[in-house]
């Protein structure tokens, strides 16, 4: 059985696909640790996120995972922690 991992490539698709992406932020610069309002995507933008990594991956995220999880590093971390959490389960 091969691991899924939940890649910071992955999550820039994602939120190019739920919600795009504000032309004045480059997506693929250094944005690891950038809030995700700064990069323009408020609460019903990272809703549809939230939605679409739960059904490509299979999971279910916490209510307040973004607000708990502000930069895309932090969240690409949170969601492996639960990808790892339910393949040992």
């Amino acid at each position: 059985m091969s691991e899924q991992e939940f890649t910071f490539e992955a999550l820039k698709r994602i939120l190019r696909e739920g919600a795009g992406a504000d032309e004045n932020v480059d997506l693929d610069g250094d944005i690891l640790d950038t809030d995700f309002e700064e990069l323009g995507y408020e609460s019903l933008a990272l809703l549809e996120t939230g939605g679409r990594i739960e059904r490509e991956y299979g999971i279910s995220l916490d209510d307040d995972i973004f607000t708990e999880h502000r930069t895309p590093r932090s969240l690409v971390a949170a969601v492996n922690k639960l990808l790892n959490g339910a393949v040992t389960a």
